[in-house]
């Protein structure tokens, strides 16, 4: 399992084990599954989709600015706004 964060300014708002995040990159969207080599990426406004489990309905997390760095912890998603 994907270990996921979405942190705010304000909060934590998300910190939860996923099957895969896929995440809308300044370069376009990338999607992130347990074990993915370390990245660090810009993030524009739009939405992040959380996909639980393998063939799961993802769930939508609207998002504004803010970047995303992927390291051997997991995913972190640092936004300006969510919600």
């Amino acid at each position: 399992m994907l270990h996921f964060e979405l942190v705010t300014p304000e909060k934590l708002v998300r910190s939860e084990e996923v099957h895969m995040v896929v995440v809308p990159g300044t370069e376009g969207d990338f999607g992130v599954l347990e074990g993915h080599a370390p990245f660090m990426s810009t993030v524009r406004d739009g939405a992040i989709q959380v996909f639980r489990t393998a063939g799961g309905a993802a769930e939508t997390i609207a998002i504004q600015g803010g970047f995303a760095e992927v390291n051997d912890k997991g995913l972190t998603v640092l936004a300006e706004h969510a919600g």
